[in-house]
């Protein structure tokens, strides 16, 4: 069959990425009998992740880790591939672990360098604020991509990369876009403040009302459940649902994944209201399912390609000692298609 990956092997399987690493890596979290299958299909190919599972337990092992948090986003789907494409061409290993939304991903990645002896690691989306002690127990090259980061370019005495767009930038963008098509009653759902990116993209359709002096109406601002995905449709449907029946009346409804978007457009449409004649809505992402979607989502488009293919060269050149660690801000793109329009509401 030649050689495979782990979507490759996933796609055999009818089941997710994620699922075939919890398989290769004996996560508690899956099905026996599914682990079973993906076992099997791993022997019948032959298949070791990046042809070096096997030489992980070798002194000249070189091995990368990826810590993803919301990795049902299929935002971080196209990224992982990339990653491991790059990473294999250059002898690396990777090794996926999925760390829950209340988990700890640095007792994760401390346990996979005990496991793995990895030479990097790259963590992706969530958010990330542990203590400088804490991180200084990291002993390898480490890199944020897609991440709220709350340090300051440090951890433990040790600098780190970071690649990300500037989402208080990016989200004052689409505020302004809704705006200049006559929207002020513009509902945002989104993260806590407490979150990184959350107040970040708070930030910004804020100083989008700031700039042309508008206030903002807190009761716009609508928080997703905690104890869901933050960034998921069911989150956004349900967060829609309750802004909708609560007597607010959006003539917009900003939010800040493309896949809450998704899931407050059925929320609007399950209340009556036409898209974009009653209600606009926009996302923030650029996935794929936004393009395909009915109507086709207008969106804040990160550059997830670029975004993956910095952050895993930028980490091998960190581990090779070819260069600096950096903090690199991408420009985003808005995205504007069928499910936004003008304000009918003077």
């Amino acid at each position: 069959m030649g050689e495979k990956t782990i979507k490759d092997i996933a796609r055999r399987c009818g089941v997710g990425v994620s699922t075939v690493s919890r398989a290769i890596n004996n996560h508690p979290d899956i099905n026996p009998k599914t682990r079973e299958k993906i076992m099997k299909v791993i022997e019948e190919t032959g298949f070791i992740p990046n042809n070096s599972a096997r030489n992980l337990k070798r002194t000249d092992a070189k091995c990368i880790a990826v810590l993803v948090k919301g990795i049902a986003n299929p935002f971080f789907g196209s990224m992982i591939q990339i990653i491991e494409d790059e990473a294999q061409r250059s002898g690396y290993a990777l090794v996926l672990r999925h760390v829950e939304a209340r988990g700890d991903e640095v007792d994760a990645a401390l346990e996979l360098i005990k496991e793995k002896r990895l030479s990097g690691i790259v963590f992706l989306g969530g958010r990330f604020a542990h203590s400088e002690e804490k991180t200084g127990k990291l002993n390898v090259p480490f890199t944020f991509s897609a991440i709220g980061v709350e340090m300051s370019g440090r951890a433990g005495g040790r600098k780190f990369s970071s690649i990300a767009v500037d989402d208080r930038l990016e989200s004052e963008k689409m505020t302004e876009y809704l705006l200049s098509l006559g929207h002020r009653r513009i509902a945002f759902i989104t993260e806590k403040p407490e979150e990184a990116i959350g107040r970040k993209r708070i930030d910004g359709y804020r100083q989008a009302f700031k700039k042309r002096g508008l206030a903002v109406d807190e009761g716009m601002i609508r928080y997703v459940q905690d104890d869901l995905d933050h960034f998921s449709m069911e989150n956004g449907y349900i967060t829609a649902q309750k802004l909708l029946r609560s007597g607010e009346d959006p003539t917009a409804i900003y939010a800040a994944s493309d896949l809450l978007a998704i899931g407050a457009c059925r929320a609007v449409l399950e209340a009556g209201r036409k898209i974009p004649d009653d209600i606009s809505v926009a996302g923030y992402d650029g996935i794929d399912l936004g393009e395909y979607y009915h109507p086709k989502l207008t969106t804040i488009k990160q550059p997830a390609e670029e975004m993956a293919l910095k952050t895993i060269r930028l980490l091998l050149d960190v581990i090779e000692g070819r260069q600096e660690n950096q903090q690199i801000l991408l420009p985003a793109q808005l995205v504007v298609r069928e499910s936004t329009g003008k304000s009918r509401t003077p």
